[in-house]
């Protein structure tokens, strides 16, 4: 070990040399460790923690390393009496009470699906997880609230429903493996949690609007990222006064300019920082940051609804540091001829000089509301690494002929559209699609569940109860309310754009079961 060495590292982290020392401190005890759980236990970025061990020089096996007993005793005595800093834990206190919920998240994190790194997906661990869950119970009051998760891969929606099942808990995430997931473990483990797909960049939830008293956010770690999920957190408050954002972000040792820019996002919407836990968050990987992240708590102020408002949609879909959205990519309409189609709308980015004559609406605005005219024809350009928005954009269009022009061939034509066959006949053509619009159904579980589908800006349940009462022998609007209740308990509140892709798979289902329960009721 090169003793001037480590003095030269600890010298050149100034103040921060605690990090350093806390990371001589573990090794000093002489067990074996791997870079990425010493990473990870230091919250010290990955670069720092090699240079460390340059110095050091460990003895190694594989991917692990720890000291020989001379360099232990070598590292001790440099370390001294001095306290290694470590940032105070609010909560740490609290954890050995809900050992078995730790357990729990451990099995449940494990058997989530794998993150996608296109959406800078890094699992937490169980343990911050869980101390997420007890952070909102400290210093919040937590019976009858109301938590919307905006983006939820870590699981902190179950973490939250476990330690506090009195309140009430909904996700909005753009992955549909994690909403199908959640639902499932959910429905396992006896726990309410709503579920919605959202492509926050296209907007929150109809249903989550002003919807819940605390947001909880883990987003992608660039400024528009942050500044986008915060936004949408904000909108998912129902009283700004009172409501607060929990947001986790980190940034390395080394980068103070990018942590800047972050905060100059949030500084824009006008909130306030009301606590900043250092080091709060725990991963596995995101090693360049440490592992770890900060939790702030934010407040809004009276400016923060108007600046959200000017700001939200103005984001743009390069939030991620990685991947097809990491960089503005071409709108797909840029590189593609419309081959004669003349549609009456353009939907999504188009040049501004191809048919400047022709009404145009943003892919927000089509998810938002109906559209006030009736065109026969819509072509929809779909930005790249949006390609799960295209059944929404399609349920919400009422056009007779669709044509949409994708960023890229889709991986999987017929799991995309498979929902879409009661309303569509869609073909492909490379990364062009066309949806036609299918002839009425004939039979009575077709016909409720096209007009159910017709009605896709409208709630479900409203239009599913009055399909029940308009059937042979209808029900009364009480029965026809029981029935949905009994077969879709998750229909409630909810309209069908906001649906996961696996309740709208059991929707046809759900329908079919609807009349049947409905005809005995009359029977």
């Amino acid at each position: 070990m090169d003793g001037e060495g480590v003095r030269k590292v600890l010298a050149g982290a100034g103040v921060d040399a605690g990090r350093f020392r806390a990371a001589l401190a573990l090794l000093a005890d002489g067990g074996w460790w791997t870079l990425a759980d010493l990473v990870r236990e230091t919250a010290t970025s990955r670069r720092g923690i090699e240079a460390l061990l340059r110095e050091v020089a460990p003895e190694r096996s594989g991917d692990r390393f720890r000291l020989t007993a001379g360099q232990a005793e070598a590292v001790r005595e440099l370390l001294g009496d001095s306290p290694s800093a470590r940032p105070a834990d609010p909560v740490g206190h609290l954890l050995p009470r809900h050992s078995g919920v730790v357990e729990l998240m451990e099995r449940l994190i494990a058997g989530a699906p794998r993150g996608r790194h296109v959406l800078d997906h890094v699992a937490a661990t169980p343990e911050t997880v869980v101390r997420r869950a007890l952070l909102l119970g400290a210093r919040f009051w937590l019976r009858d609230a109301k938590v919307l998760c905006v983006g939820d891969h870590d699981l902190t929606s179950l973490a939250i429903k476990l330690i506090h099942p009195e309140a009430e808990v909904a996700v909005a995430d753009l992955d549909e493996r994690i909403l199908a997931y959640i639902d499932e473990q959910a429905r396992r483990l006896g726990l309410a949690v709503r579920t919605r797909w959202a492509d926050l960049r296209l907007g929150l939830p109809r249903s989550a609007h002003e919807w819940a008293d605390l947001a909880v956010t883990d987003p992608p770690y660039t400024p528009e990222g942050v500044g986008l999920f915060v936004a949408r957190a904000v909108e998912g408050l129902r009283d700004p006064d009172q409501g607060r954002v929990l947001l986790a972000y980190g940034a390395s040792e080394r980068t103070p300019m990018l942590a800047l820019k972050v905060q100059e996002s949030l500084h824009d919407l006008n909130l306030a920082y009301e606590a900043m836990y250092p080091d709060f968050n725990r991963y596995f990987g995101a090693e360049a940051i440490g592992s770890a992240a900060d939790l702030y708590v934010l407040r809004p102020t009276t400016k923060t609804r108007p600046a959200v408002a000017a700001r939200a949609d103005r984001y743009g879909t390069a939030i991620y540091t990685k991947g097809p959205q990491s960089v503005e990519s071409r709108p797909a309409a840029g590189s593609v001829r419309l081959g004669g189609f003349e549609p009456g709308v353009l939907v999504g980015d188009w040049p501004k000089d191809l048919l400047p004559r022709v009404p145009r609406a943003r892919l927000s605005t089509w998810l938002a509301k109906p559209y006030a005219a009736a065109p026969e024809r819509v072509a929809v350009a779909v930005p790249a690494g949006m390609t799960a928005a295209v059944p929404r954009l399609l349920l919400a269009t009422r056009a007779r002929h669709v044509r949409v022009f994708l960023a890229e061939p889709p991986d999987d034509l017929a799991g995309l559209t498979a929902p879409l066959s009661p309303v569509y006949r869609i073909t492909a053509d490379g990364a062009v699609l066309d949806a036609e619009r299918a002839g009425p159904a004939q039979d009575p579980p077709g016909r409720l569940l096209r007009a159910i589908l017709d009605n896709a800006h409208g709630k479900l349940a409203n239009t599913w109860r009055e399909g029940l009462t308009r059937a042979d022998g209808g029900l009364t609007k009480r029965q026809a309310r029981e029935v949905v209740a009994r077969v879709a308990p998750w229909a409630d509140d909810v309209t069908v754009l906001e649906l996961p892709a696996h309740r709208l798979r059991e929707l046809p289902a759900a329908v079919t079961a609807s009349l049947t329960i409905g005809a005995g009721a009359q029977g």
